[in-house]
């Protein structure tokens, strides 16, 4: 089986709502399909996310390195050969979600060829996984009241707040509010990305001591290094490493050097094949993980489902997968059920990534 051609598809889907927080605002989810075809008539799917904020890569960037010098030096390879893929896609630096999008859909194609879920073929731990929803930018009263919602009517049990807003009183608020109105038994952990500095962050879980928060994720840039490991060193619950770690080797660096003691997960930045290696590191050092979202759309979501369904340390805490909820439409040909808090993992080969071709042609930006 040979690598016949590589498919970009750029796209724009309206979100519902702006979805704002410490490091940017999006307003829409334009990113890029890629296919992956094959000489044999398999296809791999997945969906690049371009976060200009978080990694410098544009949509326009996303197409140009792949069309340009990702596609022709690995057309014509057995997609199989991910190690020999990998090699040659490791020459150019950065470009972390093409890279990321390119590995999902040679999974996606490994899957199929073997008539396996690629989750299966992963790990196969489990068939399932648990969902945290995620509170942007808004009054307290308003953020209780989406929590209430979702709660009520998917079932979900775990949210993630964004914070990192000045007044620091405004996200204290927020934190005491949600805890009051949702009970001792919701999981709720913060997300600042970058938006304090490491003595702001320390302020806000001095005054948050009381809610029973699980976890905190990015509440500093990780070059306030000395400040940073002070947090870490004296915070109550772990410091998730989100921005600063979206390589096994960035992981390493921080882990070792005391910039974060829990880390999180992003398919749509590693792939599977790098996101193995970040959990190997985490597992074997014991420190938790978290599977992150990169406000991924339902296909995207698939991909973080098939990872963190596969193996136990990423099954044990709720997977950041309903972002997609706000968005006005998505591209999957069959939707995402969230149930009871949950959702399954396709049962097919490969992703279970079918596309609706109908809104493909209606988002698609390059006709």
């Amino acid at each position: 089986m040979k690598i016949e051609r590589i498919e970009t598809i750029p796209y724009s889907i309206p979100y519902t709502k702006p979805l704002a927080f410490a490091s940017g605002e999006v307003t829409d989810a334009e990113h890029v399909l890629v296919r992956i075809h094959t000489d044999e008539g398999l296809t791999g799917v997945a969906d690049i996310p371009p976060r200009p904020y978080t990694y410098g890569e544009t949509q326009d960037s996303v197409l140009a390195i792949i069309n340009k010098v990702f596609a022709p030096a690995i057309v014509g390879l057995d997609p199989l050969e991910r190690g020999k893929i990998h090699r040659i896609l490791a020459r150019t630096v950065h470009n972390q979600t093409a890279r990321g999008g390119l590995d999902i859909a040679l999974w996606d194609i490994i899957g199929k060829a073997a008539s396996i879920p690629v989750s299966a073929l992963l790990g196969g731990y489990a068939t399932e996984m648990n969902v945290s929803h995620m509170l942007g930018f808004k009054p307290a009263p308003e953020l209780l009241d989406e929590a209430l919602r979702v709660r009520s009517e998917y079932g979900i049990t775990t949210f993630k707040l964004k914070v990192g807003r000045k007044p620091l009183i405004l996200d204290i608020e927020a934190c005491h509010t949600l805890r009051d109105g949702l009970g001792p038994d919701i999981d709720l952990y913060l997300d600042a990305n970058r938006g304090w500095t490491a003595n702001e962050a320390f302020e806000v879980l001095r005054r948050t001591e009381t809610v029973g928060l699980s976890l905190l994720e990015e509440p500093c840039d990780a070059k306030e290094a000395m400040s940073r490991r002070r947090l870490v060193d004296k915070s109550p619950i772990p410091i998730v490493g989100d921005e600063s770690v979206p390589t096994a080797g960035d992981v390493s660096r921080e882990l070792l050097s005391g910039g974060c003691n829990a880390v999180s997960i992003k398919t749509a930045r590693s792939g599977f094949t790098e996101a193995q290696q970040i959990l190997g590191l985490c597992t074997g050092l014991g420190v938790d993980v978290v599977m992150g979202n990169q406000i991924d759309t339902q296909i995207g979501t698939l991909a973080t489902v098939a990872f963190g369904a596969a193996h136990e340390a990423t099954s044990r805490r709720a997977g950041e997968l309903s972002n997609y909820l706000d968005m006005s439409d998505d591209l999957l040909a069959d939707p995402i059920v969230i149930r009871d808090g949950k959702i399954l993992v396709p049962q097919v080969p490969g992703l279970g990534v079918e596309i609706a071709n109908e809104k493909l042609e209606r988002y698609r930006q390059d006709k």
